[in-house]
């Protein structure tokens, strides 16, 4: 398991993390306040997945297309 803050994780580094915890878990020979710990790593760690997702669904909607419907860059997400 990463010592990384889950807020400065890249949605790979999340996911892979969030994989590894849920393994541990499955197998169920980890300490009940370990298995506490655990749970509370992965659930932040989905978060995270979540928001990174969240973000990249929101640059995708943002993309402009030309006259003819094919894509010619971005808008700020700020564009209202």
């Amino acid at each position: 398991m990463s010592d990384k803050p889950v807020e400065e994780m890249t949605f790979e580094e999340a996911m892979k993390e969030l994989e590894a915890v849920v393994s541990r878990l499955e197998h169920g020979d980890v300490p009940l306040e370990e298995s506490i710990s655990l749970y509370e790593r992965g659930a932040a760690l989905k978060a995270r997945c979540s928001e990174k997702l969240k973000e990249a669904e929101e640059k995708v909607a943002k993309l402009t297309l030309d006259a003819d419907g094919r894509p010619k860059g971005t808008e700020p997400l700020d564009a209202g």
